[in-house]
């Protein structure tokens, strides 16, 4: 937690790459097979199409989040995609960056030293 309240709700930590809908699922999914997940099931388990997926994939693998695989299974090609050790501790850390906001929304109190409303205020218009 920042000492100051500047940029107290920045989350600096929730990391652009994966804040993406596709790329979190993605990443989800690798983090829970560490051995690896094959194209057509990874496209699957995040409802995506073969283009979605393969441009999803790409992006992760330039930030070096991912790595794939081709190769064949029994004269078939095969492409077998892997969470990289680098992408494992990027998502861990933006996991504690989630766990930060679900705190932070449930705190029910007002803080000390936040400004409170003047009584009786009413937004313009109203």
């Amino acid at each position: 937690m920042k000492a100051s309240s500047e940029g107290r709700f920045a989350y600096e930590g929730l990391d652009r790459v994966i804040h993406e809908r596709a790329r979190l699922s993605i990443l989800t999914s690798l983090i829970t097979n560490p051995r690896g997940v094959t194209f057509g099931d990874l496209k699957q388990l995040c409802s995506l199409t073969d283009g979605n997926l393969n441009r999803h994939l790409r992006v992760l693998e330039e930030a070096k989040m991912v790595s794939i695989a081709k190769g064949t299974d029994r004269n078939r090609p095969q492409t077998i995609c892997r969470i990289s050790a680098s992408g494992r501790k990027r998502y861990l850390e933006y996991l504690e960056t989630l766990e930060q906001v679900v705190r932070d929304a449930a705190i029910t109190t007002e803080p000390a030293g936040m400004p409170k409303l003047a009584d009786g205020w009413t937004p313009t218009g109203a």
